[in-house]
């Protein structure tokens, strides 16, 4: 198995080399990859406790990989471009403790599935231009990695030793927020890590389970959906339970906590993680402009965290939280959202609710507007303070939601640079995780 001790620097003519098989790669890149991850995973099943299950079945993953190799291969002269997203996905791969080794086998079987899908078309030097290319952007993302793990801590004190592998937590408390989110709080079993460490508002964790059904382990990330607490002994991540979900979909390992897990079991934590959060919010003395936070569905837990986190605070910025729900019962912390906008003159709450019950429901207190979320029917200056350079706008829902929110708000004058999207998933970025 080819290691990233074998590989040797880029040459210009591999640089060339790799930029012309972009447009092979747009045409053949999710046949590649998906050959790529079926020798893998059916090789080296062992790393199916690292892979998600769910995403090969659906495809997800491998398209995902497919658009990364594209990008990378247009971009091989200005990796600058890339930056952003390799900064989503190193977080991604922290979040489940991927190590050097990975990449290893990642290397092997993805040059080898290029080799055997595009057989004379991938020359020697084809394959060894991507293979140093492969490397190349390997020992960045290493590098990236070692460095975030060398941050994790296992406590607030500084000295403490990093946080680099899964801790057992013990499910605290469960609550039933909506019809379909429930949280649950975890603990850590080891009381030497508490106080926890602090985490930006709207990171995430990861949660290692075992899937009988699938016969290895599977890790899903959950959004922190309270403010971070310097005494903290508990992290809250508030899931949504997909109804129907098969091993197949990708709500799967929901419908195991909602319906299996319960006040007392233990699951596996990963340190918090993510380049998706309201900076500097945990600082004393934080003062910024308007912060505006619009989210769909489940999509709000990472935004409660930055709410609880201003106002917990006591930042007197103009907050507006704006969030679309399917109907009144969906939609977690109502109440929650209603007692802040109450207490604090500064936070505004704005509800769109799909599905109203016009005869119990009372507009302005369960629903401000019938319908999907659209920012249009909102005031450009009171509600999104669109005039205003200082404003930040963070955004969390479904990609499509997500891109539309963003392409009207820059319709209306704000730069891209305020903007900030969560991506859950690897396709909707320049450069899809690999694992």
């Amino acid at each position: 198995m080819a290691t990233s001790q074998h590989h040797q620097p880029l040459t210009p003519s591999q640089v060339k080399i790799v930029k012309s098989t972009a447009p092979l790669l747009a045409e053949h890149g999710v046949a590649i990859t998906t050959l790529f991850y079926g020798n893998m995973l059916r090789c080296e099943p062992h790393l199916n406790n690292i892979f998600n299950t769910a995403h090969q079945v659906t495809g997800h993953q491998p398209r995902a990989l497919a658009a990364s190799l594209h990008a990378y291969a247009l971009h091989m002269d200005d990796l600058g471009a890339l930056t952003p997203a390799l900064e989503l996905i190193c977080h991604k791969h922290a979040s489940i403790y991927l190590q050097p080794e990975h990449y290893d086998y990642v290397g092997h079987y993805l040059l080898a599935g290029m080799k055997e899908y595009l057989g004379d078309a991938c020359t020697d030097d084809v394959l060894e231009a991507w293979t140093n290319a492969y490397w190349a952007l390997a020992d960045i993302m290493i590098g990236k990695e070692k460095v975030l793990y060398a941050q994790a801590k296992v406590s607030v004190d500084p000295t403490s030793a990093p946080w680099t592998d899964w801790r057992n937590f013990r499910i605290a408390r469960k609550v039933r927020e909506s019809s379909e989110i429930t949280s649950f709080y975890l603990s850590p079993t080891d009381e030497s890590m508490i106080p926890l460490p602090l985490f930006e508002p709207g990171q995430y964790i990861s949660i290692q389970l075992n899937a009988p059904k699938f016969g290895y382990l599977q890790t899903r990330q959950y959004s922190l959906s309270s403010a971070p607490q310097t005494k903290g002994d508990f992290y809250r991540i508030s899931v949504k339970r997909e109804h129907g979900a098969t091993p197949a979909h990708p709500g799967y390992i929901s419908n195991i906590l909602h319906e299996e897990k319960e006040v007392g079991d233990v699951v596996q934590v990963s340190h918090p993680w993510g380049d998706f959060y309201l900076e500097h919010a945990m600082e004393e003395g934080y003062r910024h402009g308007p912060i505006v936070l619009v989210s769909a569905g489940v999509g709000l837990t990472c935004l409660m965290a930055m709410l609880e986190a201003v106002v917990g605070k006591g930042v007197t910025s103009p907050v507006t939280f704006v969030h679309g729900s399917r109907s009144k019962g969906a939609r977690a912390f109502q109440e929650q959202l209603r007692d802040i906008s109450e207490q604090h003159s500064n936070v505004k709450t704005i509800l769109f609710t799909k599905d109203v019950d016009i005869e119990s429901e009372k507009e302005g207190t369960d629903y401000d507007f019938i319908g999907r979320v659209d920012v249009k029917k909102l005031d450009k200056e009171k509600d999104l303070y669109v005039g205003d350079a200082s404003a930040r706008y963070f955004v969390c829902g479904p990609e499509g939601f997500m891109k539309e929110v963003e392409e009207t708000l820059r319709g209306m004058g704000v730069q891209g640079s305020q903007v900030r999207c969560e991506v859950f998933g690897s396709g909707g970025v320049a450069l899809g995780a690999s694992a």
